[in-house]
């Protein structure tokens, strides 16, 4: 009898450490998942920016420095995606990703403030129509970032609990990185003056 109960508790405890296994793995699936997603945003996203420059630059040949920024910013932020790609679980390539983005997003910020200054730039049908591609696909990127973070906050809360944490950490789950990229305009103090 007490042979019988043994095995039961044996055969209990497998299911369990299975059942937590196999929702740790659907967890970092969905991180996986979520992650192709602002793929898919951010590489449009980077597709948008040659137009951009290019319809841009006929118009202020001046701002020279201006769109070099625009165009060096958006190859580091590539060269980001593509790390991220590569290890999506990578803690490093997450943050160097949020990094880039958040460096590409003040140098657009300040190409469409310079091109703010130019009415005829402004009123071209192509820009138009590449501003508002870009902020699509701006609200996309947020709307996939947040799914993002919302999976890989499941996932790690996941990781770090009892007694799913005990399991992820036997067979070697690790956390997920967020991906935070900065709004730069938010950050920045307006000014004020009395004269």
């Amino acid at each position: 009898m007490f042979g019988w109960i043994v095995l039961a508790f044996v055969v209990l405890t497998i299911v369990f450490v299975i059942s937590l296994y196999n929702r740790l793995v659907t967890l970092r699936n969905r991180v996986k998942n979520a992650f192709a997603q602002i793929d898919v945003q951010l590489t449009r996203r980077h597709d948008l920016i040659p137009n951009l420059v290019e319809t841009v630059k006929g118009y202020i040949k001046h701002e020279r420095e201006t769109l070099e920024a625009v165009i060096t910013a958006r190859n580091t932020a590539m060269a980001g995606l593509k790390a991220a790609e590569a290890n999506p679980a990578s803690t490093q390539a997450i943050q160097q990703l949020g990094v880039a983005e958040t460096a590409l997003t003040g140098a657009l910020s300040r190409l469409l403030a310079v091109a703010e200054a130019y009415p005829d730039l402004k009123a071209s049908q192509n820009m138009m129509q590449l501003t508002e591609e870009l902020t699509s696909t701006e609200n996309k990127v947020a709307f996939s970032r947040q799914a993002y973070n919302d999976s890989v906050m499941d996932y790690n809360n996941a990781c770090e609990m009892f007694p799913s944490g005990v399991v992820a950490n036997l067979f070697q789950f690790r956390a997920a990185a967020m991906l935070e990229i900065e709004n730069v305009t938010k950050r920045e103090v307006p000014k004020v003056s009395f004269t």
